[in-house]
């Protein structure tokens, strides 16, 4: 069973603006020759590796709910120039849409199990990806989606 992380997604309004960045971060990664990812920087390093990275995703809280996910496809640690500790955290290119799922805020990052982790909209049914956005988040604050 695979075991996830969820994040906020600062600087990010929807899930259009994290699709930019990571359509922008893909590109540089193209140009230098390498495959097309996004990355996230951390200061904590997470322990149970072994575990994200055998069919893991980061999980984007945006505006207070779960809405999307990337596949973890490598988790790097380095020092920076400061001599801190530091952790990459090697993303898939393709931006997920994700049932939304209430957050409140926190600092960093968590783990997120399996079990807990909202549904891919396109695993919802019929017709929920069709569903404008501000009538998804409205059903899933109401408990209907």
């Amino acid at each position: 069973m695979a075991l996830h992380l969820i994040k906020l997604c600062v600087g990010a309004d929807s899930i259009e603006d994290l699709r930019e960045w990571v359509s922008e971060r893909s590109l540089i990664a193209m140009a230098a020759g390498m495959e097309p990812h996004s990355s996230h920087i951390t200061r904590m390093i997470p322990k149970r590796d072994r575990e994200l990275l055998d069919g893991g995703s980061l999980y984007w809280v945006i505006k207070g709910q779960v809405q999307a996910r990337q596949q973890l496809l490598d988790i790097k640690t380095f020092t920076d120039a400061n001599g801190i500790s530091r952790c990459e955290l090697v993303l898939g290119p393709e931006v997920v849409e994700t049932e939304f799922q209430p957050r409140r805020a926190f600092q960093g990052w968590r783990y997120l199990t399996e079990d807990d982790a909202p549904r891919d909209l396109k695993n919802m049914g019929e017709g929920a990806a069709d569903l404008p956005l501000e009538l998804r988040r409205e059903l899933a604050e109401l408990g209907l989606l």
